[in-house]
C-alpha cells in the first residue's frame, strides 16, 4: 500500500493508545450496565459493598464520556494523518500529552466511583456531592482533550498553509468542526466544574447555586449529543461510500450540514431545563426552536445517505424505485453494522423531538423514556457505527487484516446489539409511557398496583441488556483479535471520492471567522439575558448532600 494513503505508524501508536482505553471503558461500563439492567428486574441483588447508584454512575461516565471521547480522538487523529499527511513531532508529543492527561483522569474519577466516593451520575447534578478527586479527574479529561483538539486545528492550519489553493480535505474539515463545537461546548462544564463544583467540594465555600450548575452543564451536555453524532456522521458521509464502492454524493452539503450543526447545536441546553423553575418561558422557547433548526442538517444528512446508496446501486444495474437496496453489501459488517446504525437513528430523532417539545416534555421527562431515547440514538446510532468503524480502522493502524471469520462474528454482533435494543430501549419507551421512574433502582414504591405494571417491562430490559453484554464481549474478541492476533496484511482506511459531477464548494465554508462570529451571536441571544438573571437573583445556594 502507498506511504501516502495510510497513517503514519507513529500516529498508529497515538491512536492505538486512546482506542485502547476506548475498549477498557467499554468493557468495565458493560458489565455496570448488566449489573442495572438485572438489579432492576428485582431477580438480582449487589453484595452490600457496591450499590446500584455506583453501578450506575460507573456506566454512564465510562460509556457516554470517556468510550466516546477517546475514541472520537483516535478516529480524527487517524483522519488526519490519513488524509493531509504525519503530524509533525512537536504536534504529536502534545497529543500523547493530551492522552496521558485524559488517562490520569480516567482513572481518578473511575478510581473514586469503584470506591462511592461519587455515585453522583454522569450528570453529577448539585446538590449531590462527591469527592473532590472526582472532579479533578472529570477537568483533566476536559483539559486533555482541549490539547487533543488544538493538535487537530494546528495540523489542519498547517496544511491549508501549504496548500493555499485547495480546500481541506473534507474528513479532516468535519474533524475541526467537530472540536470546535467540543471546544466552545465544554467551557460551560468547565466553569461549573473549577469555579463552583471543586471549591465547594473543598468546603472553601458552604453552598452551591444549583440552577447556574445545571445551566452551564446543559450548555455542554447537548451539543455533547452532536460532539458523539458528528463522528458517526463524517463516517457516513465519507467513509461508508468507499465501502460500498460507491462516492460522496456532495462536498458542499457535507460540508454545510456541519456547519449547520456547530451553529445549532450549542444554543439549545434549556430544552433539558423545561421543567425547571428560574427560567422563563420565552427563553426556554427560543431554545426549544433553535433545537429544531438541528432537523434541518439532519434530513440533509439523510437525503445525501440515501441519494449516495441510490447513486451506487444505480450503477450496480439497480432498477424500481428500490431496486438499488438490493446492490448493498449487507455481508459486509464494515457496512451493515454504520447502515443499521444510521436506520435506528430514525425513531431515535423522533424520539427526540417528542422530548423538545414543551407539552410532551411534561408528560416524558423523569420517567425512563428519556434513557430508553439516549440509548436508541447514541448506544445504537452512535457506537453500532464506532464499531463499524473498528472493523478497518484497528487493522489499518497495526498492520493486519480483517479475516473473514471476524467478519461473521462482526455480523453476528452488529445482528446481537439491534435485537438488544430492541428489548431493551423498546422496554424503557413505553415503560416511560406508562410512568416508570428514571435514575431509580428496583422498587415497587409500597407494593404501589401502577409499579406492579411497570414490572415485565423491567424483565424486557434486563433481556435485552443482556444481549447487549454478550455483543459487547463479542466486539472485545474483534478488537483484541485485530489488535494483536489477526494475520500481518494490508488493510485500507477507506476515504470516499466526491462524485463527478458534483458542484464547486463554496468559498464562504472554510471562513472559520464568519461561522465562530454567527455562533457567538447565537449564544450571546441564547444565553447572557437569563444567565444574569440567574445570577442576579440568585438563592443561597445548597449545601453538599451524599446519599450513599
Amino acid at each position: 500500500m502507498n506511504d501516502a494513503v495510510r497513517v503514519d505508524p507513529r500516529d498508529a501508536r497515538l491512536c492505538m493508545a486512546n482506542l485502547y482505553v476506548a475498549f477498557i471503558a467499554l468493557a468495565l461500563g458493560g458489565i455496570a450496565g448488566l449489573l442495572q439492567v438485572l438489579i432492576r428486574s428485582g431477580s438480582f441483588i449487589l453484595p452490600t459493598w457496591l450499590n446500584y447508584y455506583q453501578v450506575l454512575t460507573l456506566h454512564g461516565v465510562l460509556l457516554a464520556l470517556i468510550l466516546t471521547t477517546f475514541f472520537i480522538i483516535a478516529l480524527f487523529f487517524g483522519a488526519m494523518s490519513r488524509t493531509m499527511g504525519p503530524f509533525s513531532n512537536g504536534t504529536r508529543l502534545w497529543g500523547w500529552v493530551a492522552f496521558w492527561m485524559m488517562t490520569a483522569g480516567t482513572a481518578m474519577a473511575g478510581t473514586l466511583m469503584l470506591l462511592n466516593k461519587a455515585s453522583v451520575l454522569y450528570t453529577f447534578y448539585a446538590p449531590l456531592q462527591a469527592h473532590t478527586g472526582f472532579y479533578i479527574g472529570l477537568a483533566l479529561v476536559i483539559v486533555g482533550s482541549w490539547i487533543a483538539g488544538y493538535c487537530m486545528f494546528y495540523h489542519y492550519a498547517k496544511w491549508k498553509k501549504e496548500n493555499k489553493a485547495k480546500f481541506g480535505p473534507l474528513l479532516g474539515f468535519m474533524a475541526v468542526i467537530t472540536m470546535l463545537m467540543w471546544q466552545v461546548a465544554t467551557l460551560g462544564v468547565a466553569t461549573a466544574v473549577i469555579f463552583y463544583f471543586i471549591p465547594w467540594s473543598l468546603g472553601l465555600v458552604e453552598r452551591i447555586d444549583v440552577l447556574i450548575t445545571r445551566t452551564l452543564f446543559w450548555f455542554f451536555g447537548h451539543p455533547l449529543v452532536y460532539f458523539w453524532l458528528l463522528p458517526a456522521y463524517a463516517v457516513w458521509y465519507v467513509i461508508v461510500p468507499k465501502i460500498i464502492g460507491g462516492k460522496v454524493f456532495s462536498d458542499s452539503l457535507a460540508r454545510l450540514s456541519f456547519i449547520l450543526f456547530l451553529l445549532f447545536s450549542i444554543p439549545v441546553g434549556f430544552h433539558h431545563q423545561l421543567m425547571e423553575p428560574g427560567i422563563s418561558h420565552n427563553w426556554k422557547y427560543l431554545q426549544v426552536i433553535l433545537t429544531f433548526a438541528v432537523v434541518v442538517p439532519s434530513l440533509m444528512t439523510a437525503f445525501t445517505m440515501f441519494a449516495t446508496f441510490e447513486m451506487y446501486g444505480r450503477t450496480q444495474g439497480a432498477t424500481g424505485v428500490f431496486g438499488w437496496f438490493k446492490k448493498l453489501p449487507w455481508r459486509d459488517a464494515r457496512f451493515l453494522a454504520p447502515f443499521l446504525g444510521m436506520l435506528m437513528f430514525i425513531p431515535g430523532g423522533a424520539g427526540g423531538i417528542v422530548n423538545a417539545s414543551h407539552q410532551l416534555n411534561q408528560a416524558i421527562h423523569n420517567t425512563i423514556w428519556v434513557p430508553g431515547h439516549f440509548h436508541l440514538t447514541i448506544a445504537t446510532t452512535v457506537i453500532l457505527t464506532f464499531f463499524g468503524v473498528t472493523f478497518w480502522l484497528v487493522p489499518h493502524l497495526t498492520g493486519r487484516v480483517f479475516t473473514r471469520n471476524m467478519n461473521q462474528m462482526g455480523l453476528i454482533m452488529t445482528v446481537t446489539w439491534v435485537v438488544g435494543m430492541f428489548f431493551m430501549s423498546g422496554a424503557m419507551h413505553l415503560a416511560g409511557l406508562l410512568g416508570a421512574p428514571r435514575r431509580s433502582s428496583f422498587s415497587t414504591y409500597g407494593d404501589a398496583p401502577q409499579a406492579f405494571e411497570w414490572i415485565p417491562y423491567q424483565i424486557a430490559q434486563a433481556v435485552g441488556g443482556v444481549l447487549l453484554f454478550i455483543a459487547i464481549i463479542l466486539m472485545l474478541i474483534i478488537f483484541i483479535n485485530l489488535a494483536f492476533l489477526s494475520p500481518k496484511g494490508e488493510t485500507e482506511f477507506p476515504v470516499g471520492e466526491v462524485a463527478d459531477k458534483t458542484e464547486r464548494t463554496p468559498v464562504v465554508f472554510e471562513n472559520w471567522y464568519l461561522w465562530l462570529g454567527v455562533l457567538a451571536f447565537l449564544i450571546f441571544v441564547a444565553y447572557t439575558y437569563p444567565v444574569m438573571h440567574m445570577i442576579h437573583n440568585a438563592p443561597i445556594g445548597a449545601k453538599g448532600y451524599i446519599l450513599w
